[in-house]
């Protein structure tokens, strides 16, 4: 009585090897190992599926390194406009302050040029104010003031506009009656 090795597989890895079957003498009529066991006795990866694992994985790289980059912009985007408000919160805080309002245009920058802004004050034309109605010269009027800050290449993404109103006392000096 011989004793035949059988194929056995145990999850993807066959049980003994190669070895083991040549050992046990198993082995067609023609001297080869059957097809179970030349199947079992190839192992590894081809050359195809490890061109395409690393196809797969540079494709996964390319997306996650795009997002980050991605993810960057926004920040410094963020940052950068964030310190537009602040700065442009901090030129209306003093414009009138120790100053008479008078309507016109200034401009300027901030950060050694980094930031530049335009100041325009006009007297605000009230929309719901007819035309004929005379105004007195004695009021407080409003002024509306229009800052408008950019960076970086001024594009719409870097550009900040703010609208604000204020009220002033005429300067009795300057008026003739």
């Amino acid at each position: 009585m011989t004793m035949r090795a059988s194929h056995v597989a145990v999850g993807n890895r066959c049980a003994g090897g190669r070895a083991a079957l040549e050992r046990a003498g198993s082995r067609t009529r023609r001297g080869r190992l059957p097809r179970s066991a030349r199947r079992c006795a190839q192992r590894g990866y081809s050359l195809l599926e490890i061109i395409v694992a690393f196809a797969v994985m540079g494709l996964a790289l390319s997306l996650l390194l795009g997002t980050l980059s991605g993810g960057t912009r926004q920040v410094r985007w963020a940052a950068d406009s964030g310190r537009a408000v602040l700065h442009a919160q901090s030129l209306l805080d003093q414009v009138g302050v120790g100053e008479v309002l008078v309507p016109g245009r200034r401009d300027g920058e901030f950060d050694g040029g980094r930031y530049q802004w335009v100041l325009d004050v006009a007297p605000y034309v009230d929309p719901e104010r007819l035309p004929a109605q005379p105004a007195d010269p004695y009021a407080p009027r409003l002024l509306q003031l229009r800052l408008q800050v950019t960076w970086g290449e001024g594009g719409p993404r870097e550009r900040l506009q703010l609208d604000t109103l204020r009220l002033v006392q005429p300067d009795p000096s300057g008026l003739s009656g």
